[in-house]
């Protein structure tokens, strides 16, 4: 922006005053959502607590919900006659293209058959590939493997530090429909700060898991039922470092899974070497906190969304200790020190939200979230996950 001829000689007082945001200010992006979901809302719509970018209308004759990013817009709804009056109308109000059916949004490929819809990421997975020259090498079926140990002090240091970074950066996104390389990005971006050459070996073998099936994805069925169940799981004092747990769970909506995580935990357990059993417990027994909140607010976007879910979500757990915890309300010396934000799993398990069943670690499929897994029992649990890969010839 330069100033005006005449402005020039009037002084530091002067100020321009902005009438409105301009592109390329900081305040844009808040101004112009703020101004839509106010233009939402006057038509009817009602904003979501659960997560703000949604919104829904519901009337006797439709149901619409609209997901908006920024600028890209995502509408849903069982009355085409309601989104073409809804397009109409945003159009009065703003500039819109419109793209047809959804295909492709911020990167993820969506696909319909007459089983389901489908979810993948294949042309941002083969950019990346392209990109780190991997396209002619070997490749291997599981994305880690299971007697690597990665350490901060083991090997040299990377001369580039920033390939690595951004390279793991880029596998992030990739979480979003590849679940089976959670863990092993969790892992990896764990040494962002000082990458070293094992490191960066570690993330080539997650690049040749890759390139096995760039195409892979989740298949959401037709004829899913609308229940939820969890798994949740832990890898006890994992890291070789600082002995921290990692946090790893799963849930589905009927056959379909819409959410997963795997986290390092927060704090160090087991110091007290009597305690070590205890400690285990513990462990799980802030898996099964930390899926039970992600099922709290599963629930409350399925209000949003107007969808009823009377019964209790399944937590599988193949820790009986921990279930024991999570169904006990006496609190003792074994579990007196855990901390109370913990304990939200029994309020939850009292008030009907939740009921906990135990699950042989066999089939435990957190286990996918929480550790490098042999080939075999990795494949049986993806098996079970409705992966689907739509670009491999049947």
């Amino acid at each position: 922006m330069k100033l005006p001829p005449s402005f020039a000689n009037c002084g530091p007082s002067k100020v321009y005053k902005l009438q409105k945001s301009l592109y390329g200010l900081k305040q844009v992006s808040r101004q112009w959502f703020a101004r839509f979901s106010s233009t939402l809302i006057s038509h009817g719509f009602t904003q979501s607590k659960t997560d703000y970018s949604l919104f829904t209308r519901a009337q006797a004759s439709s149901f619409i919900a609209l997901l908006v990013y920024v600028d890209d817009i995502v509408i849903a709804s069982d009355n085409v006659a309601a989104v073409l009056e809804l397009t109409q109308f945003l159009n009065s109000v703003f500039s819109l293209k419109d793209l047809g059916p959804l295909k492709y949004f911020l990167g993820i490929e969506v696909a319909r058959s007459d089983k389901g819809i489908s979810i993948s990421q294949q042309k941002y997975a083969l950019e990346i590939l392209e990109d780190s020259s991997v396209l002619g090498a070997k490749l291997v079926l599981f994305p880690m493997d299971c007697n690597l140990k990665l350490s901060r002090g083991d090997g040299e240091l990377l001369d580039d530090p920033f390939s690595y970074r951004r390279l793991v950066g880029r596998l992030v996104y990739l979480t979003i429909t590849l679940q089976d390389l959670s863990f092993s990005v969790q892992l990896l971006s764990q040494f962002m700060d000082s990458p070293r050459k094992p490191h960066m070996d570690a993330a080539f073998w997650v690049l040749r898991y890759l390139k096995s099936s760039p195409g892979q994805g989740l298949l959401f069925p037709f004829d899913s039922s609308l229940k939820l169940k969890a798994f949740c799981d832990s890898d006890w004092a994992a890291c070789p470092d600082i002995r921290r747990s990692v946090t790893g769970f799963c849930v589905f909506l009927g056959d379909s899974m819409i959410s997963w995580k795997s986290k390092k935990q927060h704090t160090v357990l087991g110091l007290r070497l009597r305690l070590n059993t205890r400690s285990s417990a513990e462990a799980e027994y802030r898996s099964m906190a930390a899926v039970t909140c992600e099922i709290t607010w599963l629930l409350a976007l399925l209000q949003d969304l107007h969808l009823s879910h009377p019964q209790a979500a399944l937590v599988f757990c193949d820790n009986q200790a921990a279930l024991h915890i999570a169904a006990n309300p006496v609190f003792h010396e074994r579990t007196k020190h855990i901390e109370l934000d913990c304990h939200l799993v029994l309020e939850k398990f009292t008030q009907g939200l939740i009921w906990t069943l135990h699950v042989k670690s066999a089939h435990q499929l957190a286990n996918i979230f929480t550790k490098a897994l042999p080939r075999l029992v990795f494949h049986d649990l993806m098996s079970k996950m409705n992966v689907i890969n739509i670009f491999h010839p049947s």
